[in-house]
């Protein structure tokens, strides 16, 4: 009689998609970058789509990630973030919160 063989369950993800949005009517390229990407300026380019909005989905783990927009070159806000903390730089950081 054959042994049957345990194949083992596939690792479940805690990843959760995290949409994120901003309006940047006019702009030519927005690139979010923060903490998660070891501030790296070119892992995460958002794609436009009507109305000068410009979204990108997430795949990131439960936690709070701090993060910054660059819109055409300059440093900005996201106008949406729930929350802000200042850097070493004299600005802020946005801190995108993951439940």
């Amino acid at each position: 009689m054959a042994k049957k063989l345990k194949v083992p369950a596939p690792p479940v993800s805690n990843l959760k998609k995290v949409p994120l949005k901003i309006k940047a009517v006019g702009a030519k390229e927005v690139v979010l970058t923060g903490d998660f990407t070891q501030w790296a300026k070119d892992q995460v380019r958002l794609t436009p789509t009507a109305g000068g909005e410009w979204i990108t989905v997430l795949d990131l783990a439960p936690g709070e990630y701090q993060y910054r927009l660059i819109v055409d070159g300059e440093w900005r806000d996201h106008p949406d973030a729930p929350k802000k903390i200042g850097n070493p730089f004299g600005t802020q950081n946005c801190v995108l919160i993951v439940a």
